[in-house]
């Protein structure tokens, strides 16, 4: 009789582009950064202030659960190195939503190289988005760095005049 192999690992959420295996150290200066420029700070206060409970997640992230507010309508969202969101943090720590936490990883780490000038970049991004293509996640740039499949958004085509003045500009 044999033993069954052992089930494939998780993604790692740290992993780069294209999956290729982080430094391993970048999880501790991800945290380090994002502690330093006051955005897990704005996420734990964000976490207290809304009633969710924290607790420690994997690759130095925090998960805030039992966030109840209506905005935004996401089942998470990230502030600094603090993942909020509606569900259990054991819900969002499941083998199966590996894909998700390894997306709202990614914008942690965003956090972390950008600080607070963050939330604008990130508003900015979300209305180019919305002007090309009716989305606020297709086109915005940080949704893409940090997977739009992994973090449940559709890849929306272009608005017509948009995918005009695209073809003009690439003859």
């Amino acid at each position: 009789m044999t033993t069954p192999p052992p089930p494939d690992p998780a993604p790692d959420p740290t992993a780069g582009p294209r999956g290729r295996p982080a430094l391993r150290r970048w999880p501790l200066a991800r945290s380090v950064l994002t502690a330093v420029n006051g955005t897990t700070l704005a996420g734990l206060a964000v976490a207290v202030l809304t009633g969710a409970k924290v607790r420690r997640g994997r690759h130095g992230i925090l998960v805030a659960e039992g966030y109840r507010r209506k905005v935004p309508p996401a089942t998470c969202f990230t502030v600094g190195s603090v993942i909020i969101t509606r569900r259990s943090a054991d819900w969002l720590l499941h083998e199966g939503r590996a894909e998700l936490l390894a997306h709202e990883s990614r914008h942690a780490g965003q956090y972390a190289v950008l600080g607070p000038l963050f939330w604008p970049a990130y508003w900015a991004a979300c209305g180019y988005s919305y002007l090309m293509t009716g989305s606020y996640g297709s086109r915005n740039v940080f949704e893409r760095h940090a997977g739009l499949e992994r973090g449940g958004y559709a890849d929306a085509p272009l608005r017509p005049w948009a995918r005009k003045l695209s073809r003009n500009r690439n003859p």
